[in-house]
């Protein structure tokens, strides 16, 4: 029996225009946890999904052996059948049905052509067991938060006998407690004899749990590496991901802060389905001219709920409060109003509504601006494709035309297409939720660059992130939210993670004392 479970000879992609992958070759141990590294449109999940059939055999060249045969899949379906599962950024479950229906969906068995659920509810306990899941089979998905959800889809691989987990950032959407009993969970699995591939941008988390680590750049692998043998640390990983050395933290040049600009006064936004429920309770805070303010807290602190209700009431039955923009009291009660009185929202939630994925990217681009590429209410199309041009080349999106359609980048190419619709509606207050979510190092710098680039030229930004660094790195105030209320401010000089996550966390009857 080959001590690899994977092996991966000169395999190469092509998409219209695009090679996705260029002669990639890769090895993974039986039982290791193998992690793949690289920048957004390096390829890492193009590569998984040739391996798992989304892409089928003949779509492309090169040879994938699983369990040393060659691999001829025509679709997922083949790859589960043979103990190779693969978990998705955008998990796949079906909202409406339960745990234990999601476990099994799709390989129920019947007798007579009737299901013994019982048995099937019995069954998912054992899997919910070994994730860890203390959730009653029978809860409706929906129900779940996001960890959790996570954790189903891991039972799911596991019902299917699975001996090859492919993980694609498995922890972009997840806080740290999440991520880390995830963590926790793919190493008891190593120890059960279940080989992991996890793909992800935290690098702390890949040199945490992962034995060995290949990194891809443009399509093709750079690299592999033993993480103990090799002593491998960060500046390497990110060396090789993008070609050059790359610091660790952003190092923001001083920028002179202005007046206050943006006013939210006793801010509270009630939940869209439980009426009565606050969800953001008596908020109050300011913005300057040429700051940038972030809003830190765990999940489900209320910091995107607050954000998507100052944009025209996108979140909430009801918000109550007032906003002021430069001491004026606006109009923000839908996001073309909230846009025309200067504020700007980036969403976290890029695929579902900061994109409409079947369209180009220059009318992703545009679709904000409309009444300034037009005449008489006709689009000029020239000056449409000239101002996304524009923004293709000063964000450095990585596409081979403007009218390439939005679903076919990647993640951090999606995200600087979101950010350049909302460069072209200049807005005076730029709201950028979770800007850096699922993507890599070197789009990162990119967008932390472009945010630097705002406050510059004077706008002003509010950033939501859950990553501190990333905070504290950018930002020149600290809003601390939780419970739906601001627990606390700090400023820049002050401001360390410990502090951060002690006002988060502390319970406010302490705070007061």
């Amino acid at each position: 029996m080959s001590d690899y479970i994977l092996e991966i000879e000169n395999l190469t992609k092509d998409f219209p225009g695009v090679r996705a992958l260029d002669n990639v070759s890769l090895k993974v141990k039986r039982g290791e946890i193998h992690s793949l590294c690289g920048e957004n449109g390096a390829g890492k999940s193009t590569l998984m999904s040739v391996i798992s059939g989304v892409y089928p055999k003949g779509s492309y060249e090169g040879k994938v052996f699983f369990k040393g045969k060659e691999t001829h899949y025509a679709s997922v379906k083949d790859s589960e059948r043979e103990g190779l599962a693969i978990i998705h950024q955008e998990l796949a479950l079906s909202p409406y049905l339960t745990i234990y229906e999601n476990i099994f969906l799709g390989h129920m068995e019947t007798k007579f052509g009737v299901i013994d659920w019982d048995r099937y509810i019995i069954e998912s306990r054992k899997h919910l067991d070994q994730v860890g899941l203390e959730e009653n089979p029978s809860t409706v998905v929906s129900k779940l938060g996001v960890g959790k959800q996570q954790l189903v889809e891991i039972a799911r691989a596991l019902s299917k006998k699975v001996e090859l987990l492919i993980l694609d950032e498995p922890t972009s959407s997840l806080n740290d407690d999440e991520s880390n009993k995830l963590l926790d969970l793919i190493l008891e699995l190593k120890k059960q004899g279940i080989t992991s591939i996890m793909i992800s941008h935290k690098l702390k988390e890949v040199l945490k749990i992962a034995d060995s680590v290949t990194i891809l750049r443009d399509g093709k692998s750079i690299s592999t590496f033993d993480v103990k043998a090799d002593k491998l640390d960060e500046k390497t990983i990110i060396r090789d991901m993008v070609g050059r050395e790359l610091g660790i933290a952003y190092e923001r040049q001083k920028v002179p802060i202005g007046d206050t600009v943006l006013e939210v006064k006793n801010w509270s936004v009630y939940h869209p389905d439980y009426h009565s429920m606050k969800v953001v309770d008596d908020v109050s805070f300011n913005v300057k001219k040429g700051e940038i303010v972030a809003f830190c807290g765990p999940m489900g602190a209320g910091r995107t709920e607050l954000m998507m209700s100052l944009y025209g009431r996108s979140y909430g039955s009801k918000s109550e409060g007032e906003i002021l923009l430069n001491g004026k009291a606006v109009d923000t009660t839908s996001p073309r109003k909230a846009l025309n009185s200067g504020i700007g929202y980036v969403s976290e939630d890029r695929k579902t509504l900061g994109l409409v994925l079947i369209q180009d990217i220059k009318t992703n681009i545009s679709s904000s601006s409309l009444d300034k590429l037009s005449t008489l209410g006709v689009v000029d199309s020239h000056r449409e494709i000239s101002e996304a041009e524009k923004y293709r080349k000063s964000l450095r999106i990585k596409t081979p035309s403007v009218n390439q359609l939005a679903r076919n980048l990647s993640g951090g190419n999606q995200q600087k297409v979101v950010l350049s619709r909302c460069l072209l509606a200049d807005p005076e207050i730029f709201i950028v939720d979770e800007p850096t979510r699922g993507i890599d190092v070197g789009a990162k710098f990119e967008i932390y660059a472009i945010i630097d680039g705002l406050v510059k030229e004077g706008k002003s930004v509010i950033m939501v992130t859950s990553e501190l660094p990333e905070a504290l790195s950018l930002a020149d105030r600290i809003y601390v939210m939780n419970e739906g209320r601001i627990k606390g401010i700090l400023n820049r000089d002050e401001a360390t993670q410990e502090k951060i996550m002690h006002l988060a966390l502390v319970h406010e009857e302490e705070r007061t004392k």
